[in-house]
C-alpha cells in the first residue's frame, strides 16, 4: 500500500523527489503518513479534499481485500 500512495503522490506533485511515505502498524490497522513539499500540499489534498478522499477510497478498497483498515494522514 505504501508503494501505491507513493506512486499516486509522485504523479500529482511538482517536486516528486520530496514525497515521503511512512507506515506504522497498529495490530491489523495500517497508518500511512504522506509528506510532500509545502507548495504541493494543495495538489495532494485537492479542492475540498476531493483528491485526498479519492486516495483514501482506493486504500480502503485495497485494504478490505486484504482484511485490514488503512488510514492516510497527510502531513
Amino acid at each position: 500500500m505504501k508503494d501505491l500512495v507513493d506512486y499516486i503522490a509522485r504523479a500529482l506533485v511538482d517536486h516528486p523527489d520530496q514525497v515521503v511515505v511512512n507506515e506504522a502498524r497498529h495490530g491489523t490497522d495500517l497508518v500511512l503518513k504522506l509528506r510532500v513539499a509545502p507548495e504541493d500540499a494543495g495538489r495532494v489534498i485537492g479542492k475540498g479534499g476531493k483528491v485526498a478522499n479519492a486516495i483514501r477510497a482506493l486504500l480502503r478498497t485495497a485494504g478490505t481485500r486484504d482484511g485490514q483498515y488503512i488510514e492516510l494522514e497527510i502531513e
